[in-house]
């Protein structure tokens, strides 16, 4: 298995930047435009164990899988969220969500990925894999809160 770990300050309100995580289809799209469906199947009234049928298109194909919900939280000033999924019988992958208020306009995100291969020969594209797609990821998350917040 292969993690990264990253975080940035977003000049955003931690309720703000929580929206494109907890929110709506339309919210999550905005920061992975990619998911073109995220329908609950299972809710908890906790959060952990929620399960939803995501679908997420990667040019023409699409993607589908359930996403668990394997760590909730939502207090004021913290906030987390994990979840798990299998992508194409291939790999199983983790992202762990945490936001920290650090003021009422500026919000810590940190950003944990995971991915185990399921397959031997898929073990030998991770000796390759970077983090790149976390911090790009960190990146368009704060790009699009504080283009929301500033207008």
């Amino acid at each position: 298995m292969k993690q990264w770990t990253s975080e940035i300050e977003i000049h955003s309100p931690i309720e703000h930047v929580w929206s494109y995580l907890d929110g709506s289809l339309e919210q999550m799209q905005k920061i992975m435009p990619q998911v073109v469906e995220n329908k609950p199947i299972k809710i908890t009234k906790e959060g952990v164990g929620s399960i939803y049928r995501q679908k997420y298109q990667e040019g023409k194909r699409i993607e589908e899988y359930d996403v668990h919900t394997l760590d909730y939280s939502n207090q004021p000033d913290n906030k987390k969220v994990k979840i798990g999924f299998t992508l194409a019988n291939s790999f199983e992958i983790t992202a762990l969500y945490e936001l920290r208020k650090l003021e009422d306009q500026k919000t810590l995100l940190r950003y944990t990925a995971a991915t185990k291969p399921l397959k031997w020969f898929l073990k030998l594209l991770m000796v390759f894999a970077t983090e790149k797609v976390v911090v790009s990821f960190l990146e368009r998350v704060k790009k699009v809160a504080e283009s929301e917040t500033s207008s």
